[in-house]
């Protein structure tokens, strides 16, 4: 497994007249994380997004998921990972007064930018089909539904 790159740890101020950081999101981000990611409509939580789950993700991901900072603040996040052959963005939440500045589309591209360092060609969202505000965001940002493709999944426990 590849280990994080130390530019990906230091804090870019690409939006310094917000005074807002964008770094590296670890595991000491995840309660207000998970904060921003509940009050934020249309977002999926389950079992695997509790605090052990998400751990595990960011072992199995050094350096790719973000989180972005006013002060103490958490005003926007994003999970990213891949498989070896395919990245995925989960949870990109940004805070209501701060969305429509370009925030959610820079740790989009952020991502996207690490993902192809990695050798990563495609990315995919899951995007919960009565999310609308969500549809529109990914659309505006150049991202294409597929209508060639659907989702089947099964709860691993339950599996026979």
């Amino acid at each position: 497994m590849r280990k994080a790159r130390s530019c990906r740890n230091k804090p870019s101020r690409d939006l310094a007249e917000e005074k807002i950081v964008v770094r590296e999101l670890t595991l000491r981000d995840y309660s207000p994380a998970f904060a921003l990611w509940s009050r934020s409509k249309g977002m999926g939580l389950s079992g695997a997004d509790s605090r052990p789950a998400i751990a595990a993700y960011l072992r199995r991901n050094p350096g790719l998921s973000l989180i972005a900072r006013r002060g103490t603040e958490v005003v926007a996040t994003v999970l990213c990972g891949q498989d070896g052959r395919r990245g995925f963005l989960h949870h990109l939440a940004v805070a209501r007064p701060y969305r429509g500045q370009g925030l959610g589309a820079k740790l989009v591209s952020t991502c996207l930018a690490r993902l192809a360092s990695d050798g990563i060609e495609k990315c995919h969202i899951f995007l919960h089909a009565d999310n609308p505000e969500g549809r529109k965001f990914w659309s505006r940002v150049g991202w294409k539904v597929r209508e060639d493709l659907i989702v089947i999944s099964n709860d691993t426990r339950t599996s026979s």
